[in-house]
């Protein structure tokens, strides 16, 4: 299955990854050499932990991977500003009447204190397909949300 994402978001990926090979692991490994130096490892809380901490690791480099051997980078300029789509920003008003902006984007680049939400989240799939002037219904855990598209930009 595909992972759809930006320029910007692959390389972020890439880095990640990259930090993780070149940082994390290094640091495992010897905190797993320390550890393996105090004696018994039958009863070695510290290698015990410091193992499990390397498994984590190499599962998390090895998702993030597959996710990179995925992933197919969406083309800004394909994007078309005349409904809510992935990548585009929208300007919405909420119920209390205050006006947010969202920039949907993928599940890896989401990040809400920059207002970048997911395209998996049930406020950024109630919008998706909306024009402006159109209201979108979306059922949150607080009940139904009402937001009106104002706005839809790149």
């Amino acid at each position: 299955m595909a992972t759809y994402m930006t320029e910007e978001g692959l390389k972020k990926l890439k880095e990640d990854i990259q930090y993780l090979e070149t940082v994390e692991r290094p640091r495992i490994i010897a905190a797993i050499a320390e550890a393996r130096e105090k004696g018994d490892l039958s009863e070695n809380a510290e290698y015990d932990a410091a193992k499990e901490a390397q498994g984590a690791l190499e599962t998390k480099i090895a998702l993030m991977k597959a996710r990179l051997a995925e992933a197919r980078v969406l083309d800004a300029s394909d994007i078309k500003t005349d409904e809510v789509q992935i990548l585009t920003k929208v300007r919405v008003k909420m119920p209390n009447g205050a006006e947010k902006t969202f920039h949907l984007v993928t599940e890896g680049e989401a990040n809400l204190a920059e207002g970048k939400i997911s395209v998996t989240t049930p406020i950024a799939k109630g919008l998706m397909g909306k024009k402006v002037g159109e209201i979108a219904e979306i059922q949150v855990p607080a009940g139904l949300m009402k937001l009106e598209v104002l706005e839809i930009s790149l």
